[in-house]
């Protein structure tokens, strides 16, 4: 009977002690979001990184830029060190404005298409080239026609699954034949593809993106076109065959060494266990790379100003990356991952921010399977407390900045935003600091921070 009563109130005292330290969160976690939504940096942030320095590809003077304005701005913080981390990146150059246009259609005449050439794509001969269309579905369909495509210019038009809730999934099911298809095309003696452009959205806006051919295999030219245009030029060539011209100029010119910014608080009680926060700082050079990944960058800043605002003391080191080359190669987040082995640095944690700054819906996690289980359970355990901001804690994906990390059996976290309306500016044009909202943008830097606070306090057991 005594060991029962004892029991209970073992019980009740550690029930107690843990409700106490519930709400001692909860409320230090209502002082991060009302310190970010009051007096936040990010936006202000945000409306430089675009504005000022503007889109920034990888081997660009604008992406130098950026870095310059990244630790310049992350020298205001009073953080215990800021650097910058060498690596080198690809230096892909568009050139002049690429030209499509359909030619002497049957039905339709002579028209312009709107197109992007994408990351990578070769140049046509100065004089561009013309040559009859192919339309295709998939990768396996350019395989099973073989030589039929020889002289021809490819056309990939497998749309995007609109009826996928998650619009991240759709282009996940979409996008091998804009990264793929113009290799496997060229493979069978294509002089060209067009791709439809990665959007749920019939529009207007040609979307750009990366496309990879072996070192071994010259590059042809390779052109994402609107939706709009995708429909139309499927439309005609089941009535007639189509020619269209093409015309680009892009090169692909040496590698050169660029730099990952890196700033740190230093912790009191851990300070040789990290919990990196980041975003990549590089974009496409169309638009202004406001979502892609200009959000995720003044996000990951936020986190480490917020923490000092309210003058939080971590125990672990808190680390924000702003990775280099992420569209194009991932060399930023290869060589953190490569250096911090090499320096023995354990990451207990790494949250990314690339999903757009709308509004945060959660986290997402993903990690070695030796060390998942444990440091998801412990992590679900603050799912109340997320919830009063509306977010869920789910298994899934993180980054692919952080995904390097992954072998070094680090704890991987994706911030999720809502997603519907992202896909419809990313890797456009239109991906510029007007379609940022200033309170979205905050909520997500302080739902981060929140998460770095309780990993940091209670670690991962």
């Amino acid at each position: 009977m005594k060991h029962f009563l004892f029991l209970l109130l073992l019980t009740c005292f550690t029930s107690k002690i843990i409700a106490q330290a519930s709400n001692e969160d909860a409320l230090f976690i209502k002082s991060i979001y009302d310190k970010t939504l009051s007096q936040g940096q990010s936006y202000r942030w945000e409306a430089y990184l675009t504005q000022k320095v503007g889109n920034r590809i990888s081997g660009s003077e604008n992406y130098m830029r950026a870095v310059r304005w990244a630790k310049s701005t992350l020298d205001t913080l009073g953080l215990d060190s800021v650097w910058l981390q060498p690596c080198m990146v690809p230096h892909w150059v568009r050139g002049a404005k690429e030209e499509a246009k359909v030619v002497d259609s049957g039905s339709l005449g002579t028209f312009d298409l709107n197109v992007l050439a994408l990351g990578g794509s070769g140049a046509t001969p100065q004089k561009g080239i013309a040559a009859a269309v192919i339309e295709v579905q998939s990768l396996d369909e350019v395989d099973k026609l073989g030589s039929k495509v020889k002289g021809k210019i490819v056309f990939f038009n497998r749309p995007m699954d609109v009826t996928q809730l998650s619009t991240g999934a759709a282009y996940g099911g979409a996008v091998d034949q804009r990264v793929a298809g113009p290799a496997r095309a060229a493979k069978y003696g294509a002089v060209a593809t067009l791709t439809r452009s990665m959007t749920t959205l019939l529009d207007d806006n040609p979307h750009t993106g990366t496309t990879q051919f072996p070192d071994n295999q010259a590059p042809i030219p390779a052109l994402g076109i609107s939706t709009n245009h995708a429909e139309i030029l499927s439309a005609l060539l089941k009535t007639e065959t189509v020619t269209v011209f093409i015309k680009t100029s892009c090169e692909k010119l040496p590698d050169v060494e660029q730099f990952s910014v890196i700033g740190q608080i230093r912790g009191s009680e851990k300070p040789n266990e990290y919990i990196a926060i980041g975003g990549h700082l590089d974009s496409w050079d169309v638009g202004q790379g406001a979502h892609d990944d200009g959000t995720g960058v003044v996000q990951s800043m936020e986190v480490l100003y917020i923490l000092k605002k309210i003058n939080y003391k971590p125990k672990r080191t808190i680390r924000c990356v702003l990775f280099a080359n992420e569209e194009n190669g991932l060399a930023g987040g290869k060589k953190y991952a490569e250096e911090a082995e090499r320096k023995g640095e354990k990451h207990l944690a790494a949250i990314e921010s690339d999903g757009g700054g709308n509004s945060p819906r959660g986290f997402s996690f993903e990690g070695d399977e030796t060390i998942f289980t444990k440091a998801f359970k412990s992590t679900m355990q603050w799912s109340d407390l997320f919830e009063n901001y509306s977010l869920i804690l789910k298994k899934g994906g993180s980054g692919a900045d952080i995904s390097p990390l992954k072998k070094q059996k680090t704890f991987l976290v994706g911030l999720n935003a809502d997603s519907q309306r992202y896909f419809d500016y990313h890797h456009t044009n239109a991906d510029t600091f007007d379609k940022v909202n200033e309170r979205e943008l905050k909520l997500g830097g302080a739902a981060m921070t929140a998460l770095t606070y309780l990993m940091d306090k209670y670690g991962l057991e």
